[in-house]
């Protein structure tokens, strides 16, 4: 019974070591890395918006409490 017991622990670490292989594989390799770059680029350029569009509000208010509202300039 104990034979059995530790085979079947032995079969379940070898799965998830051979599917944690396949997944460090294809994360190394050049579609992985392009996805990698691409989450990337998608993280900077939301995070640029974010600040645009914080500094354009922060902005706003500072004309308004300074009483200079120019709704011609940007």
């Amino acid at each position: 019974m104990k034979r059995i017991v530790w085979m079947g622990i032995g079969v379940a670490i070898g799965v998830i070591a051979f599917k944690k292989f396949n997944e460090a594989q294809a994360n190394i390799g050049p579609d992985g890395l392009n996805r990698a770059v691409g989450r990337l680029a998608d993280g900077l350029f939301d995070f640029a918006d974010a600040v645009r569009l914080g500094m354009h509000e922060r902005e706003e208010d500072l004309r308004a409490a300074l009483g200079i509202n120019d709704p011609g300039r940007r």
